[in-house]
């Protein structure tokens, strides 16, 4: 019987990381070496343990999981990175695989697609989620960069300047500076118009 598949788990959220860890620990061919709850001590510990495959959240403090990513894919040659996210945006989805993400799955996937998805990744494949994908054909190319993205998303659930600035980590006037270019770049005259259009267009 060939080695388990080492896995790095990264998550900000406690409780998802180690209910994922406990999933994953279920499998006989799997097991999860190290978990990270920030962008730096996933690239730390993936040094460190050299995972085989690195399972990342998009939002992290630190460095988000694309950026993430892409340290370890030059920083750790042998570990094949994947993305389990709430933020299933098209937007997301096109770069990380831009990156080379080799798998893209929502949170609210099982343990045993997650496991498959590990698998596959493993084995030198890609898996994303189909709904996503189908989203990302349909949606075309949004020109919101990701954390523009992000930014915009959070103001339309009501969010002020200073709360979006604390969850994304960035400064207030970043983020100001990230509604304005979402607003121009949509052609439109205020960041609520903007939630609309992008919503409408499936961006965000």
């Amino acid at each position: 019987m060939s080695a388990p598949i080492r896995v790095l788990l990264a998550d900000d959220e406690h409780l998802v990381r180690s209910a994922v860890a406990q999933l994953l620990q279920l499998q006989d061919d799997i097991d999860v070496v190290a978990q990270a709850a920030s962008g730096p001590e996933a690239i730390a510990v993936a040094r460190k343990e050299r995972p085989r495959v690195a399972v990342l959240d998009l939002q992290m403090p630190g460095a988000d999981g694309l950026a993430v990513a892409e340290a370890l894919h030059a920083q750790v040659p042998g570990c094949t990175t994947m993305v389990l996210t709430s933020h299933g945006r098209p937007g997301y989805l096109k770069r990380a695989l831009e990156l080379g993400v080799r798998g893209f799955l929502p949170k609210t996937a099982s343990g045993a697609v997650l496991a498959e998805a590990i698998r596959t990744v493993a084995a030198g494949g890609r898996y994303v989620d189909p709904e996503l994908a189908a989203d990302a054909i349909a949606a075309g190319e949004s020109p919101l960069t990701p954390r523009e993205a992000d930014v915009l998303e959070l103001a339309a659930d009501g969010a002020g300047i200073e709360e979006i600035a604390v969850r994304v980590s960035l400064s207030p006037g970043t983020v100001r500076n990230h509604l304005s270019s979402c607003v121009g770049k949509l052609g439109v005259s205020n960041r609520h118009e903007a939630v609309v259009a992008a919503r409408r267009a499936g961006w965000i």
